[in-house]
């Protein structure tokens, strides 16, 4: 998906990336267990430019539990093991908002991070959560990070009843850079599958964690409650990815005692 200009995501947005989120042609399957199963798409062998769609079935989340767990960026910082770094910036609309979001990559990897503009909608009894690169003159890329560009990253929340649930990421992302063809594997084959996992695991533990902090605080349900500045779009622009430096870690081997559960794949603040 390309764009000249920032925009707010209209209806028209959010229904092609449900549509998307629901269509198996032109996805290779690369995972099905437990209920979890993972396509991917390459679309660049030698850049590891590529798209991943993971899904769960969840039969003991509400879909109201999961869109919580996946706003609420104090309990992320709790469950997402992989985040260094994540904070908003500011507020667009009652809908949509811009923020950081940095993460481990695998070793020996550089870490990522990413500015994006995250826009949210309930559709009927669907949820969907997706975002976008920016660039904001004040978040520049760091020396010791990557700045990944998230051409166009999600969820979509379907439910299927009051505590059944069936979530769906979709991430193209461009890494930055050559990466090795160990790691879109393990993307997809353990890393995604983990993500996924840890995400249901994080919903299970939210209502007690959230009785506990600020119960009643969610402005991605009731924007009067948020307390965020105001930023116009013209302080943004659209994160090319030909604009910035890449990284060739093509030859890079995989650690051999690796712990990290970070990858290109997570940037889904």
């Amino acid at each position: 998906m390309s764009r000249d200009s920032v925009q707010i995501p209209d209806d028209l947005a959010f229904t092609n990336f449900r549509n998307e989120c629901n269509s198996e042609e032109g996805w290779s399957l690369t995972y099905n267990k437990s209920g979890i199963t993972v396509w991917i798409q390459i679309l660049e062998v030698e850049r590891s430019l590529h798209k991943i769609k993971c899904r769960m079935v969840s039969k003991d989340i509400s879909a109201e539990t999961m869109y919580d767990v996946l706003h609420d960026i104090e309990y992320r910082k709790k469950w997402d093991a992989n985040v260094i770094e994540t904070f908003d910036i500011g507020k667009l609309t009652v809908n949509a908002d811009v923020g950081y979001y940095a993460w481990k990559c695998p070793k020996p990897l550089k870490n990522r991070d990413v500015i994006t503009l995250r826009s949210w909608l309930p559709m009927g009894s669907d949820y969907i959560i997706m975002n976008y690169s920016v660039k904001h003159s004040k978040y520049p890329p760091k020396k010791d990070m990557v700045r990944a560009v998230s051409i166009q990253t999600g969820y979509l929340i379907q439910s299927h009843g009051p505590s059944s649930c069936t979530l769906t990421y979709l991430a193209q992302v461009d890494p930055k850079g050559s990466l090795p063809k160990w790691v879109v594997n393990k993307s997809s084959q353990l890393l995604a599958p983990k993500a996924m996992k840890k995400i249901g695991k994080a919903c299970l533990k939210y209502p007690e964690w959230k009785q506990k902090h600020n119960p009643h605080y969610k402005p991605w349900l009731f924007p009067e409650q948020s307390r965020l500045p105001s930023i116009p779009l013209s302080e943004l622009s659209i994160q090319h990815a030909d604009s910035l430096e890449n990284i060739d870690e093509s030859g890079l081997s995989e650690a051999k005692d690796e712990r990290a559960e970070g990858s290109d794949e997570e940037s889904t603040n």
